[in-house]
């Protein structure tokens, strides 16, 4: 598979987990307010489809855009463990394989980005 197939279904992953997350913002309008928690789903959705974004069009920004998802996903995480919605070994392991998971993808797009020419 090639390089620009696999960014490719990269991009639609991250742009399908800013949607999937998204669909949790309206429900979050309805309950008792939570902002701050509100805040940090939006700051997902935002960073995911802009890392999206960024590597469908190879641009320079893709990979701190990743790793500001991670950052964004572990934020989120720590939120619901301080409003004890999340235990939290979940939250550590789901900021660990975050983080990792976003360190390995943004260099993959660097690497790809400086091969191609692309950003």
């Amino acid at each position: 598979m090639s390089r620009d197939s696999i960014l490719s279904l990269v991009a639609l992953a991250l742009a399908a987990y800013g949607v999937y997350t998204a669909l949790y913002i309206p429900a979050m309008l309805v309950g008792p307010p939570m902002p701050l928690l509100l805040i940090c789903f939006v700051a997902q959705v935002v960073s995911a489809l802009a890392a999206a974004l960024g590597i469908w069009g190879r641009h320079h920004f893709a990979g701190a855009a990743v790793l500001l998802l991670a950052a964004v996903i572990t934020a989120t995480q720590l939120t619901e463990v301080l409003l004890g919605i999340l235990p939290y070994l979940r939250a550590v392991l789901v900021s660990v394989l975050a983080i990792v998971a976003a360190l390995v993808l943004a260099a993959y797009v660097h690497r790809a980005q400086s091969i191609t020419g692309g950003g």
